[in-house]
């Protein structure tokens, strides 16, 4: 490698990670589609009780 390309290297991989420590940390967790499913039937089927007084 040359040194112009070496210097650009460090300097792209510098920048990379400081994006990386700029963006934002609270990023929701990939739920797969199955999971979304399970999730929402599970919703649908507890009956939803309510208090007659």
């Amino acid at each position: 490698m040359n040194r112009r390309k070496k210097i650009k290297q460090l300097l792209e991989a510098h920048a990379k990670k400081a994006n990386a420590k700029k963006a934002p940390k609270n990023k929701c967790t990939y739920i797969s589609k199955a999971d979304r499913l399970k999730l929402a039937a599970e919703a649908n089927a507890e009956p939803v009780i309510t208090a007659e007084d």
